[in-house]
C-alpha cells in the first residue's frame, strides 16, 4: 500500500510559477513505481499532465504543458515534484499525484494509487 499526499497548490496570476510536491509513504520500495501527475478541471475528465520513471530517466508530458512544466523525483525523500511555469488560466484544476507499477505511463488506468489532490487556480 502506498499513501500519496500532495501540496503546493494555490491561487496565482497568469504567468506565475508554482511547484507541487507529492510525498509517498507506506512502502519502502517507492523507487519501484512510476509516478505521474494528472489534473481535473470542473466539468471535465481527469487528464494526464506528466509522468516520470522510477529512475527519473524517462519523462512524459502532455502537449499542453510541454516546455512549461517539469516533473522530477527525489527517491531519497520519497517525493515527486511538478514545477509549473508560465501558468495559464486553462491550467486551473485539481492536481493529483499517482503511482503506477508500470515503468512510466500516460494512461490513467495504469495508476494504482492516488492522492487527494491539490487545487491550482490561475487568474487572468
Amino acid at each position: 500500500q502506498v499513501q500519496l499526499v500532495e501540496s503546493g497548490g494555490g491561487l496565482v496570476q497568469a504567468g506565475d510559477s508554482l511547484r507541487l510536491s507529492c510525498v509517498a509513504s507506506g512502502r519502502a520500495f517507492y523507487h519501484m513505481y512510476g509516478m505521474g501527475w494528472f489534473r481535473q478541471a470542473p466539468g471535465k475528465e481527469r487528464e494526464f499532465v506528466a509522468a516520470v520513471s522510477w529512475s527519473g530517466g524517462v519523462t512524459l508530458y502532455a502537449d499542453s504543458v510541454k516546455g512549461r512544466f517539469t516533473i522530477s523525483r527525489d527517491n531519497a525523500k520519497n517525493t515527486v515534484y511538478l514545477q509549473m511555469k508560465t501558468l495559464k488560466p486553462e491550467d486551473t484544476a485539481v492536481y493529483y499525484c499517482a503511482a503506477t507499477y508500470s515503468a512510466v505511463s500516460k494512461e490513467r488506468s495504469q495508476y494504482t494509487y492516488w492522492g487527494q489532490g491539490t487545487q491550482v487556480t490561475v487568474s487572468s
